[in-house]
C-alpha cells in the first residue's frame, strides 16, 4: 500500500482524482500558483455548513448563541489541527524546503489549513453528501462530547460582559513586546482595568492567545476580589 493509499484509509475517503488529493496537501511554500489555498477557502465554508447543520438537529432546544459557541469551538484552528494530527495528515504534507526544515508539518495553522483543503477537495471529488459523512466521522467523538453548557464564551467576551453588567469601564489591551521570528514569535500583552487600577500581563504564541490569557487572569481576580 503506497503512502497516499494509507492516508486515504485514515481519512475514510478514497479520491477518484489523485491530483485533487495532491493539491489539497500542497502548501503555498511549494508553489504560489498551485497550492491548497483555494481548496481551503471552499473547505472552510463546507465545514461550517456541515457542523452548523449537525448542531442544529442535535440540539433543537439550543439558542442561537449556544449553537454559535459550540460551532466556534469545533471549527477553530486548534481543534482542526488536533483532528489533522489524529488523522496523521502532517506526515503527508507537501512543503517547501524552508517550511520543512522549520517543522511546518507540525504547525497548528498549516495542519488546520490542510484539513480544510482536504474537505474542499472531497466536495469537488465526491460531492457534498460523501464529504458530510466523512467529516462527521472525523468529528464524531467531539460532537458526542459537546453540549450547550460545555461551550463557554472566550475569556475576553466573558470579561467584557462581567464589566458591562456592573457598569465598569471596558478593559484596554496593549502589546508590550514581541520576541522571536515569525512564525515562532511570542507576544506579551497587558490587559488593563483603568477604573480598578489593575493590570494583568500574559504571553502567548499570538496576540489573540496572549490577550485571552491576560483576560482570564483579570476575570479570575475580579471573581475572587469583587
Amino acid at each position: 500500500m503506497d503512502d497516499r493509499a494509507r492516508l486515504c484509509r485514515r481519512l475514510g475517503y478514497t479520491f477518484h482524482d489523485p491530483d485533487m488529493l495532491e493539491l489539497a496537501l500542497s502548501h503555498r511554500s511549494v508553489s504560489r500558483r498551485s497550492n491548497n489555498e483555494r481548496l481551503e477557502f471552499l473547505g472552510d465554508a463546507q465545514l461550517s455548513q456541515i457542523i452548523s447543520t449537525e448542531l442544529f438537529h442535535r440540539f433543537p432546544e439550543a439558542a442561537e448563541g449556544q449553537l454559535t459557541r459550540m460551532r466556534a469551538s469545533l471549527v477553530r484552528g486548534q481543534t482542526l489541527a488536533e483532528v489533522a494530527r489524529e488523522l496523521g495528515v502532517g506526515a503527508y504534507l507537501i512543503l517547501g524546503g524552508g517550511e520543512l526544515k522549520s517543522g511546518g508539518n507540525r504547525r497548528d495553522s498549516i495542519l488546520a489549513d490542510a484539513l480544510e483543503a482536504l474537505i474542499g477537495a472531497m466536495v469537488i471529488d465526491g460531492g457534498e453528501e460523501a464529504c458530510r459523512r466523512v467529516v462527521l466521522g472525523w468529528f464524531a467523538e467531539r460532537l458526542e462530547a459537546i453540549s450547550p453548557q460545555s461551550a463557554r464564551k472566550d475569556a475576553k467576551t466573558r470579561l467584557q460582559e462581567w464589566l458591562q453588567a456592573r457598569k465598569h469601564e471596558l478593559p484596554l489591551y496593549e502589546v508590550l513586546a514581541v520576541t522571536g521570528q515569525a512564525p515562532k514569535q511570542t507576544f506579551e500583552v497587558k490587559c488593563a482595568l483603568p477604573e480598578l487600577q489593575r493590570e494583568f500581563v500574559a504571553g502567548g504564541p499570538s496576540r489573540r492567545r496572549a490577550e485571552q490569557q491576560a483576560a482570564e487572569q483579570a476575570l479570575s481576580w475580579l471573581e475572587q476580589n469583587l
